[in-house]
């Protein structure tokens, strides 16, 4: 399908649409692949989505655009972060339905549900009788095979990659980066053959030698991620070992320092960038020519909550790298 189907001539598309689209076809032919976290946003219509494509007897239906906006997505960007399946284990039904619809060209980067990432539930409300319980499901890899794998496995060609995201874990929940590597390790020997997989974590003082040796021994990629707790993507990138896969798998989520909430209030509705983070971009850039001189694929996923607007930050990056 020719990336500009939707439209009957290149200016038809939205401004951040048209100029986007071929930086990113021209980076994803070299092998660097940039997408988004998540993709339903209301604050990108009129940039990135065409609002006449969702009109309901005259006015915008927020259900349509919800469940068609993935197609036009896919014209724009070569991959999307997928945050929907950390809070569920999707069926085989709901796994053909966002694949069929969606352009066969686009890939999916997916993150693992906490089901098997959370070793003891948080103290939250959404949690039930569960909050503050020991997860009998983390790192348990017959859950994950029977309940994600399996049926994902027909779709495998989709996916760019599966990550596994693990939240801070204080020492009450994990003894040290000791006890972690020798479960984590242990799971993810068991893992099927068929995806790529990257791990992310959120313990700074996980990061070192033997963490990324566990990783490095299984060719899984460690997840670099700019985040409010962790070290500034430019000294993960300097870290010696830090590379553990055959395959870069790179998520700008916050800027050092800045709490979730925060984000979220100073930067919605997303419609535009607001506060740019330029030693956030140099680390991407920097991870984007890594891969490059290594002949590897990478695949980077901007959140909205980084700058503002994750298309213009991405846009950015895009153009520092096509100079």
């Amino acid at each position: 399908m020719s990336q500009l189907s939707l439209f009957d001539e290149p200016g038809d598309a939205p401004p951040r649409a048209a100029s986007l689209a071929p930086k990113l076809r021209a980076l994803a032919d070299r092998g660097l692949f940039f997408g988004t976290s998540s993709w339903k946003y209301e604050g990108w219509l009129g940039s990135l989505y065409d609002p006449a494509l969702y009109q309901t007897r005259g006015k915008l239906s927020i259900k349509k655009f919800e469940s068609e906006c993935l197609r036009e997505y896919a014209h724009v960007f070569p991959v999307v972060g997928g945050d929907f399946s950390f809070y569920q284990f999707p069926s085989a039904e709901s796994w053909k339905a966002l694949f069929d619809g969606s352009p066969e060209t686009l890939r999916f980067g997916l993150k693992v549900p906490e089901e098997v990432t959370v070793p003891r539930w948080p103290r939250h409300a959404r949690y039930g009788a569960r909050a503050g319980q020991d997860n009998e499901g983390f790192l348990d890899p017959k859950l994950f095979k029977d309940l994600f794998a399996r049926p994902l496995w027909r779709h495998r060609h989709r996916v760019a990659v599966l990550m596994f995201e693990f939240g801070t874990m204080s020492r009450g929940v994990m003894s040290g980066v000791d006890e972690f590597r020798k479960r984590l390790g242990a799971f993810l020997d068991d893992m099927p053959p068929g995806f790529r997989y990257g791990v992310e974590i959120r313990n700074p003082e996980y990061l070192g030698a033997p963490y990324f040796e566990t990783l490095r021994a299984r060719n899984v990629a460690h997840v670099f991620n700019a985040w409010t707790r962790m070290p500034e993507l430019i000294e993960q990138v300097d870290m010696d070992g830090a590379h553990t896969a055959d395959f870069t798998v790179v998520r700008g989520l916050l800027r050092r320092g800045q709490p979730y909430e925060d984000a979220v209030k100073e930067f919605s509705p997303y419609r535009e960038l607001q506060k740019p983070a330029p030693a956030v971009r140099e680390a991407l850039r920097i991870l984007s020519e890594l891969a490059l001189s290594r002949a590897q694929p990478a695949f980077t996923f901007i959140n909205n909550r980084l700058e503002g607007n994750a298309p213009a930050t991405i846009e950015a990056v895009a153009d520092a790298l096509l100079v």
